[in-house]
């Protein structure tokens, strides 16, 4: 059975050779809200790339040599993986165009490099200035990227503001799927920073959650029907808040209407038709999880994913879970692990 992991992380591979690259990422991180970046020397002897918000939390860790060409394919290869899309992780939020484009090159000239086997997706800021879209357009003609990148809040703007339009609607027009990814902590993170797992799992999970239930609720898929998005992280545990947070009506007459009643059909439409879920190192959710949200949103609306390199093991063992340990029928477990991605990224592959 084809697997396509649809959550390799992407870093140029010369980020901590090219001064101008690393000063790009580094100096991208806005210190003045509390993102500390910094490159520390590890006991191998290794350039490590540290993110803390704030000064002592760690929340990014990248290490010379994981994202190379080379390291990508011959995971792939242990884990059983036929194709792989590639994306920046979290640190799109910052980067300025200049770095972008040294990005999508180094990502552009690695899919070359990879037979046929790794795909890239547009690193671009998302503010819809005319420089910004010469180099969406110049990945979309000129890099065959298969899809666009965007973190799911710049700041502390969700992509349900009107920042966002320009590009949303440049997005919508080309009709290319859109890969949303965490960022390192939610906006309202204070709560979450004192506990490694919770600043670093479950923070990303409500900023995933928050960032879709925004998107929902504010009606932009009205705006911009042909958006399709693909959430991280289970689109933060979505498929757990989709009943709950669908509008229902009351067969009674209440005292006073506390939630909104209306708009049931149009949040089921969207979840239809424009939101989708990257299924990321599924392992680690759990069986019963896992089932649960392919049967309450659909197996066609979840992507396998990795996450690789955060650990190199979650590749294997995520393929190895899926294919063996979900008790769910051939066909869908064909749409979680290569045809959804297929048909969503339009790729050029057979299964």
């Amino acid at each position: 059975m084809t697997v396509v992991d649809i959550n390799i992380h992407h870093l140029p591979e010369d980020l901590f050779s090219n001064e101008a690259i690393l000063r790009g990422f580094l100096d991208s991180a806005p210190r003045g809200f509390g993102e500390i970046a910094r490159v520390i020397e590890m006991e191998s002897g290794k350039q490590q790339l540290v993110l803390e918000k704030p000064k002592g939390y760690q929340n990014l860790n990248y290490v010379d040599g994981d994202y190379s060409a080379e390291a990508k394919l011959a995971a792939m290869d242990e884990a059983g993986v036929d194709y792989g899309i590639m994306r920046v992780p979290v640190w799109q939020e910052w980067l300025p165009l200049e770095t972008c484009k040294a990005v999508n090159d180094n990502a552009a000239d690695i899919v070359a490099r990879s037979g046929g086997r790794l795909f890239s997706t547009a690193c671009v800021p998302p503010w819809g200035d005319k420089q910004s879209i010469y180099e969406l357009e110049r990945c979309v003609k000129e890099l065959g990227v298969v899809g666009v990148q965007l973190a799911c809040h710049y700041g502390q703007l969700y992509l349900d503001d009107e920042a966002f339009d320009p590009y949303l609607k440049v997005l919508n027009d080309l009709e290319i799927p859109v890969i949303v990814h965490h960022t390192p902590l939610p906006v309202e993170w204070k709560s979450v920073i004192d506990y490694t797992n919770l600043r670093r799992e479950y923070g990303r999970i409500i900023d995933q959650g928050i960032a879709v239930g925004r998107e929902l609720f504010s009606g932009m898929f009205d705006k911009y029907p042909n958006l399709r998005f693909i959430h991280t992280m289970l689109g933060g545990n979505w498929f757990a808040n989709t009943a709950l947070l669908t509008p229902h009506a009351s067969p009674k007459k209440e005292a006073m209407q506390r939630l909104e009643s209306t708009g049931g059909e149009k949040i089921q439409q969207y979840l239809r038709e424009n939101i989708f879920f990257d299924l990321t190192h599924p392992h680690s959710w759990g069986k019963t999880q896992v089932e649960a949200a392919l049967e309450i949103n659909g197996a066609d609306h979840y992507l396998f994913g990795s996450s690789f390199p955060v650990f190199y093991s979650w590749m294997g063992q995520g393929v190895e879970f899926v294919q063996n340990e979900l008790e769910i029928s051939d066909a869908d477990r064909e749409l979680v692990l290569a045809g959804n991605a297929k048909r969503l990224f339009d790729l050029p592959i057979e299964l």
